[in-house]
């Protein structure tokens, strides 16, 4: 993981915290009531990842920012990686998926080369918002991407428990099998099932991806971490087909 100076952290920490502001105080979301505070978006924005733990992860000491990073859980320690290093790519996915089936977790999987990319495009670009629709109106959620995680919580939580605001649902890419096998794993870990369904994760995920992915799509991201005065919480919203409330 890159060191973050602190220069470049309070940049990060100043751009991200104006435009959590702006958006904030002019949408409605949903059964959400969102007003900015400034001086808490200013202490909760970190330029790094914050110290947040979750289920399936510990943690280490000796960030470059002065915040914990997450540590996962060896793959070795989920998928008997002996047993299933003669099997093709395609047989390992469907293990996977099969195994995390019913336990709280959701499994998928990627291409390398897409994983390189969606790395690439995070190591500049770490923060975004994704408005998760629910009945009549939508909870915005804030994500950080890291790679090799991606943590969700809460734009709500966030704003109002900068750090210690409890993640919702984390996310890990495993590379062991990049090279060998063309295949990166990926596991979800849903923190507070009273906040996520398994189909709000996983919709999180796949929708998360395709905003680092997709290069249309990448240029909101782009505006809302490097542009912030340009960018309008409504372009995410069309991008996704919801009703601007």
């Amino acid at each position: 993981m890159q060191r973050v100076s602190g220069r470049v952290s309070r940049i990060i920490t100043s751009s991200v915290a104006s435009l959590l502001v702006r958006a904030s105080s002019t949408q409605s979301f949903g059964t959400f009531s969102v007003k900015p505070n400034f001086r808490k978006l200013q202490q909760g924005i970190p330029g790094d990842f914050p110290k947040w733990g979750s289920l399936g992860f510990c943690r280490t000491l000796g960030f470059a920012s002065g915040f914990t990073p997450l540590q996962p859980k060896p793959l070795g320690s989920i998928l008997d990686i002996e047993r299933v290093k003669d099997r093709s790519s395609e047989d390992i996915a469907s293990i996977w998926d099969d195994y995390h089936l019913g336990r709280g977790h959701i499994a998928a999987s990627m291409k390398p080369k897409l994983y390189h990319l969606l790395e690439h495009r995070a190591a500049n670009c770490r923060h975004f918002v994704i408005p998760l629709w629910r009945g009549s109106g939508y909870a915005t959620m804030f994500a950080q991407v890291q790679m090799q995680h991606m943590i969700f919580t809460g734009l709500e939580d966030y704003k109002a428990r900068g750090t210690q605001a409890a993640p919702y649902f984390t996310v890990t890419f495993y590379t062991d099998f990049a090279e060998s096998k063309d295949l990166v794993l990926i596991r979800g870990d849903i923190v507070f099932t009273s906040k996520l369904s398994d189909s709000e994760a996983k919709w999180l995920l796949e929708t998360a991806q395709s905003f680092y992915l997709n290069d249309v799509r990448y240029k909101l991201v782009e505006r809302f971490n490097k542009e912030t005065r340009e960018f309008e919480f409504k372009d995410v919203l069309q991008a996704l087909d919801m009703p601007v409330l």
